[in-house]
């Protein structure tokens, strides 16, 4: 092994070595919701966003709070309302007047000039107001009077939503969602779980955690991340998967074909290889696997790909079609070379 692999693979196990100890951090007031954690972090460094959806008392926004403690970086919360308007997040210009009487406009940044911005209950604030994060995710800039203001990196906006309510609600365009990388669901804790949530909560004590990475740290393991190596034929493997979804597409089995109304398109994939390069990184490994790519196919694809009447009918959800798509797709084949 090189001196150069040597040094990269030192910097893998002081990256996973990273990853465990933010784990141990968030334990501290998190308990369980471990595979959640686990695909916050991947959207982390891979630059992604991430919307967290689950009923009330799931500790959703406790957990994006708590993970911007164990960062050194900015947070800021912002509670969505029917109410709010766009100027409320990124911000506004306003007229002010000098000492000599000359009078001019001064922007006034708003919550969205963040490292980590939590956009808690995104679905209780009308489309307008909702389209306002679209350029800062996609583009981490806003544009305001004509004048367009970078963002600070690392960027991240994380966020939150109740699946089961729905007066006062906007759901979500598929445009908007798409710039999520994941759709995580937020389940109902273990009994054992439960009690020990419990039995934390009771005790009335403060929670003190410790900060793992600064801004600068994240940046660079982005970077790191970035450069984990993929094969040909995990790319082939991704592109299948995504263009199976796609019930028009020739190659989509013939159950996608009955019960999706329309598939993923190639961010979907983008998204797949760049969690995957995430997962491989964090367990301190140089390559993405299939497995890796496995892992995180339901949270990528969740938002993607839209069952129709038939598929409802059956009491089939957008998981169960996406699972039996990933047990049917077969991996490449990698050839054999003779010696």
């Amino acid at each position: 092994m090189s001196t150069k692999q040597r040094s990269l693979g030192d910097i893998l196990q002081e990256f996973s070595h990273h990853r465990q100890i933010m784990r141990q951090e968030l334990q501290k007031v998190i308990v369980g919701q471990d595979e959640v954690i686990e695909q916050l972090f991947a959207a982390i460094f891979t630059r992604g966003h991430c919307l967290l959806e689950g009923v009330p008392g799931l500790a959703k926004t406790l957990m994006v709070s708590t993970l911007s403690r164990i960062l050194d970086v900015s947070f800021n919360r912002i509670q969505f309302t029917p109410d709010l308007m766009p100027s409320d997040i990124i911000g506004t210009n306003v007229l002010e007047e000098d000492d000599a009487g000359r009078r001019d406009f001064r922007f006034v940044k708003g919550p969205i000039f963040s490292n980590i911005v939590l956009a808690d209950e995104i679905n209780r604030t009308p489309p307008k107001t909702q389209a306002a994060l679209l350029q800062a995710m996609q583009e981490r800039e806003v544009t305001v009077g004509g004048v367009t203001y970078p963002l600070s990196p690392p960027f991240f906006t994380i966020a939150t939503q109740n699946p089961i309510e729905q007066e006062g609600t906007y759901p979500l365009p598929e445009a908007q969602l798409d710039r999520f990388m994941f759709n995580i669901k937020v389940g109902y804790p273990s009994a054992a779980e439960e009690e020990q949530i419990l039995m934390n909560t009771s005790r009335n004590e403060e929670v003190e955690v410790n900060k793992v990475l600064s801004a600068k740290a994240i940046v660079n393991l982005q970077k790191l991340v970035g450069n984990v190596a993929i094969s040909e034929y995990i790319v082939q493997y991704v592109s299948a998967l995504v263009r199976a979804t796609r019930p028009d597409d020739p190659t989509a089995p013939d159950f996608v074909q009955e019960l999706v109304q329309w598939g993923a398109g190639p961010r979907a994939g983008q998204f797949l290889i760049q969690g995957g390069k995430a997962l491989a990184a964090l367990d301190g490994r140089f390559s993405v696997s299939i497995e890796d790519v496995k892992r995180i196919t339901i949270p990528v694809l969740r938002h993607r790909v839209n069952t129709n009447f038939q598929a409802q009918a059956e009491g089939l959800t957008t998981e169960d079609v996406i699972e039996r798509l990933v047990e049917t797709i077969p991996e490449p084949k990698i050839p054999k070379f003779s010696q």
